[in-house]
């Protein structure tokens, strides 16, 4: 596995050398776009908007629309605008981890202590392990800054990339209309999620359509065909909620 990062955790005044490895790959299968005539795969160009003509990678440049024109960028622009601190994903503070909600995270990075670094690494994750913290700091990866989480994971520091509060969109935006519920309706709601309750084993939750699908293209291959699945009636239910909640805690129990 190859590194895509290599700096150091700053943990008050000791500077813990790891190196970041990528914990996470897609399950999804990697399909081409061909064209039906020949199966030819399908390039894309970069094309002028005006004249339709493709333009060299040399000259294309980045820039900014404000004020209804653009503002074009220069690779001293970004460079000026990169935090000093490169190399250091710098603990800012320490919080509980089920305080963080969801919508926040993005991806997760495994960490690897450099030779010099490991008394002082197994000491961090220790103490996130028996405070049930983890820590909240900022690195620059490809160019810019990014928010984190450090947590333990077995016996490894991981580091999960967040969201800014700027990045989730206002829930103004929407307009939900909450209708009132019966105590009663909220009763059966609480029983059907005790019911279906248990421990969190994510083993238990696999791709199965990438899998459906990888077995319909091998089934292709040998020239045979795949069988279509039909879209199965809908069964009517009562219009009543809390008929509708007693039938779903029958349907479990059977």
């Amino acid at each position: 596995m190859k590194s895509i990062w290599k700096g150091a955790i700053g943990f008050g005044l000791v500077n813990i050398p790891v190196k970041l490895f990528s914990a996470v790959q897609q399950s999804n299968l990697d399909l081409d776009m061909l064209d039906s005539k020949d199966l030819a795969r399908i390039k894309y160009h970069r094309v002028n908007e005006r004249s339709g003509k493709e333009v060299p990678y040399e000259r294309i440049v980045k820039g900014y629309m404000l004020n209804e024109r653009y503002v074009v960028l220069e690779d001293e622009d970004f460079e000026s605008a990169m935090p000093e601190k490169t190399k250091l994903i710098e603990l800012e503070n320490f919080v509980n981890l089920a305080d963080i909600n969801p919508i926040y995270y993005e991806t997760s990075y495994y960490t690897q202590p450099e030779p010099q670094g490991k008394k002082a690494y197994a000491l961090l994750l220790k103490a996130l392990t028996k405070s049930k913290k983890a820590g909240v700091a900022r690195f620059v990866l490809r160019s810019s800054e990014n928010l984190c989480v450090i947590h333990p994971l077995e016996k490894m520091l991981v580091v999960t990339k967040i969201r800014f509060a700027e990045e989730i969109r206002a829930m103004r935006e929407l307009n939900v209309d909450l209708q009132t519920v019966k105590p009663k309706e909220l009763q059966v709601g609480m029983a059907l999620i005790k019911q279906y309750s248990s421990d969190f084993d994510i083993s238990e939750f696999k791709d199965e359509y990438s899998k459906a699908l990888l077995k319909i293209i091998k089934s292709k291959a040998k020239g045979k065909k795949p069988i279509v699945k039909k879209m199965q009636p809908e069964k009517k239910l009562s219009d009543d909620l809390y008929e509708q909640l007693m039938q779903s805690l029958g349907k479990k129990g059977a």
